[in-house]
């Protein structure tokens, strides 16, 4: 089967922050693409790991190094000449940029602008996805979805790091690849609340959840009636693959942003989203599975959602699951593989092909 119009089928693709919990993902859907993949990243950044529980390394061609080293970035590109990069590298936790507000900043910012300036020496045709986060917008907590053109900022130092990030993809776009000054087509893809089996990162709710249920404990919450738009990781995937392959073909869209969502319908809250997770992970009804804490170390915006309306109008995108299929694939990796033992690389390979055909099924754009 074919998808994205078979672009990285034998193409070589450079991925940062390959490590991760979405760069593993990505990871391994490329390399199911047939994608020829190196990825480079500074470590393996949780224990356990997505990364090495499904031994990704052993597929790839796997570089450590600092994301702002901008001169080892561009002799690595200059080496591995990528016809695709998908730059995810990145501080990715709000409780870590306040304990470490200097390192969030400095990473999410000088580690962008390393990778449009190596990218700014790049003498063939590459089509570089940059992709932030949808805390890069100014969050004043409305009902309405924020668009592409929508004030950039935050309030706290994470979400001032990737609106930073977007103005200097904006500046270095300007100044060095926008018209015919390069072979380099950019754009930048802002998703959030992704949720997925293989994320341990600290302070996310189904790892936490994961954790105390491992050990026979009930799981702390902060705020059980907080409402986030909760999508699956394959969802933002399957869009940042669909830029990339549209940026190889459609010159209009080079140096523009896009929002990656789930349907509007999928807002749920942090209570009803652990409720049905209990479930498949086998408790029973009267069990207790989590206690409310009143220690919130640090602000959380009630509410934060995207419009993908431009997404869905320029690119033909739109997201595949709804909310019971997202909650069903997140909670039956960590059933299956962690209280099972299941085999981590299959059963994420597992979900890639099952995510595919449904996508199939509803006639997705991207499986044409």
């Amino acid at each position: 089967m074919t998808y994205f119009s078979g672009v990285y089928e034998n193409k070589r693709v450079l991925v940062t922050g390959h490590t991760g919990f979405k760069g593993s993902w990505l990871t391994s859907w490329l390399l199911r693409l047939g994608a020829e993949v190196c990825g480079y990243s500074d470590s393996v950044p949780t224990t356990p790991s997505l990364f090495e529980d499904a031994a990704v390394a052993s597929s790839i061609r796997h570089e450590t190094g600092d994301i702002r080293d901008a001169a080892r970035l561009r002799n690595l590109i200059s080496d591995f000449r990528p016809d695709f990069v998908f730059h995810l590298a990145a501080q990715a936790i709000v409780s870590t940029s306040y304990a470490n507000p200097l390192a969030t900043i400095d990473v999410n910012v000088m580690g962008t602008a390393s990778v449009l300036e190596a990218l700014r020496f790049v003498d063939w045709p590459c089509n570089a996805v940059i992709i932030t986060s949808d805390k890069a917008y100014l969050n004043v907590e409305w009902i309405w979805g924020y668009r592409e053109n929508d004030r950039l900022g935050g309030k706290d130092v994470y979400s001032a790091s990737k609106g930073a990030a977007e103005l200097i993809f904006a500046s270095y776009w300007h100044s060095f690849f926008s018209g015919a000054r390069s072979p380099v087509r950019l754009a930048t893809a802002r998703a959030g609340n992704v949720i997925g089996g293989g994320d341990w990162a600290a302070d996310r709710i189904i790892a936490d959840c994961i954790r105390a249920w491992q050990r026979g404990q009930a799981v702390n919450i902060r705020s059980p009636r907080a409402t986030r738009p909760w999508q699956h990781v394959l969802e933002p995937l399957s869009g940042y693959l669909h830029l990339g392959a549209r940026l190889e073909s459609t010159e209009s869209i080079h140096g523009d942003s896009y929002n990656f969502g789930p349907k509007a319908e999928q807002n749920a809250t942090v209570l009803e989203l652990l409720t049905s997770l209990a479930e498949i992970w086998g408790f029973h009804k009267d069990d207790t599975v989590y206690n409310v804490t009143n220690d919130i170390p640090f602000h959380e915006a009630s509410l934060l959602k995207l419009s993908i309306d431009k997404a869905i109008a320029e690119l033909k995108w739109m997201p595949t699951l709804d909310y019971a299929e997202c909650v069903d694939l997140t909670g039956s990796w960590y059933r299956d593989v962690v209280k099972n033992g299941g085999d981590a690389r299959a059963i994420t390979n597992d979900q890639i092909m099952r995510y595919e055909q449904l996508a199939k099924e509803r006639a997705r754009v991207w499986t044409r």
